[in-house]
Parts: structure tokens; C-alpha cells; sequence
């Protein structure tokens, strides 16, 4: 049954609300011209609906996401030629892990190894990318936004780039920095983008110092993918 219309953002955007809003990115103009057209095919009652959902106000049916697919397989198949072709690919991808943050002043994650993969991520550009986590918490706004999600490549030589965001696992913690030099060769400065936010007169997510030798995990940031906020 379609769901109703909200007005505000939903909590958790299900993996096939984010594939079908990175294929209908893919098809508008191609497969269809606009919401009311797709609103038919799909059997909403109108265009609204397919607004709600691209907007992330409301996650898809499954079963509608079933009949897009099946509608449009031979363009997703790459059967048809098109200006600027369609890249999917069923069924593949780099694994999704919806790990939950708790609060300690920076975002803290449980353990990847102990989570099973809630969907895959499709699209140009993170071919080479491992694996997505989700973002949650500010201290990296604006950069990185409360809920989007994270393409991530694992850096097995442990070398950092100075001045990129990355996912380090350091201690206990889990967590989304940028990466600066420091003056100390042994170091590097894990510096939040986010320097709004104040506790009396100090920042609520000061630059802090981590010893190279106990980065147990190293992911290079290489691809965002934004909630659509209008």
C-alpha cells in the first residue's frame, strides 16, 4: 500500500530508498520526463509520492523499486545507447554497514567486523572504494552531513595525505577526521571541520593529536552521498 506523504525528514533511509534515488538521477530525462509520468508506472496516486521519497521524506516500497527496475532493465542492462550511459550494477558494489554512533564528543562506532552489510552501494566513481559507512554526528559539518553516506577506501600502506578527510579506527574509537601534519613526525592532527559549535569558550571538537603507530585502521573519504534537503 503507498505509504503517506511527511512532511519532515524520516530517520533511516533504507538501501533501496538510496538505489532508487541514484537510478531515477540516472533515468529522468532518459526513461521518463517527469514525477507524474514515473507516478503511472509506478501506480502512486501522484507525483507527490515520488517527491517525498527523492526528498528522503519517505522510503520506496520495495515492491515499487521491483516494478522500476523491471521497467527500465534494458536501459540499466545497458542494452539501449544513451548519451551518457547508465552504470549499475546488480547485485555488486561495496557493502553497506549501518553501524550505530554513541556519544562521547566524537563519533564513536562499534565494531565493522561484527556487523552485517544492510545493503550495496552503486555508483561511478567508488569502483575502487571497499566499503560505506553512514555519518553521524556534526563534527564534521559541513563537510560531512548528519546521515549521509561514505564511500570509503582502505589505505593498506597506512600513507595520509595531508589535509584529507579519512575513517580512522584509533583505540576504541571510530571515527571521521581530517588529517593534519604535525610537528611532530610520529603524529598527526585530527582536526573536525566543524568550528561553530563552542562549550563555554572552548570548541566542542578541538584538533587533538594521534600517535601514527596506533591508527589500527586507515580509510581514505572518496566519495558523499548527500540527503537531498530541497
Amino acid at each position: 500500500m503507498e505509504e503517506q506523504a511527511r512532511h519532515g525528514k524520516i530517520k533511516t533511509v533504507r538501501p533501496e530508498t538510496l538505489e532508487f534515488i541514484i537510478l531515477y538521477n540516472q533515468l529522468r530525462g532518459k526513461a521518463f520526463n517527469n514525477n507524474s509520468e514515473l507516478a503511472d508506472v509506478l501506480g502512486f496516486n501522484n507525483a507527490s509520492s515520488i517527491t517525498e521519497i527523492i526528498k528522503s521524506r519517505q522510503n520506496i516500497d520495495p515492491e515499487k523499486l521491483k516494478i522500476f527496475k523491471e521497467k527500465y532493465r534494458d536501459l540499466l542492462g545497458g542494452t539501449k545507447n544513451t548519451d551518457k550511459p547508465v552504470y549499475v550494477r546488480t547485485g555488486e558494489g561495496i557493502p553497506m554497514y549501518d553501524i550505530i554512533a554513541t556519544a562521547s564528543g566524537v563519533e564513536v562506532y562499534n565494531d565493522i567486523n561484527d556487523a552485517l552489510p544492510v545493503g550495496r552501494m552503486n555508483f561511478p566513481g567508488i569502483e575502487e572504494c571497499d566499503f560505506a559507512l553512514p555519518v553521524w554526528g556534526h563534527s564534521m559539518y559541513p563537510y560531512l552531513e548528519n546521515g549521509c553516506w561514505v564511500a570509503l577506501k582502505i589505505i593498506s600502506d597506512r600513507k595520509i595525505l595531508p589535509g584529507e578527510v579519512y575513517y580512522i579506527e584509533w583505540g576504541d574509537y571510530r571515527m571521521y577526521k581530517r588529517l593534519l601534519a604535525s610537528d611532530n613526525p610520529e603524529e598527526v592532527i585530527a582536526h573536525s571541520d566543524n568550528t561553530t559549535e563552542m562549550i563555554g569558550n572552548r570548541l566542542k571538537y578541538a584538533p587533538f593529536p594521534i600517535r601514527l603507530d596506533e591508527i589500527k585502521k586507515l580509510c581514505l573519504v572518496k566519495d558523499i552521498h548527500k540527503k537531498h534537503n530541497h
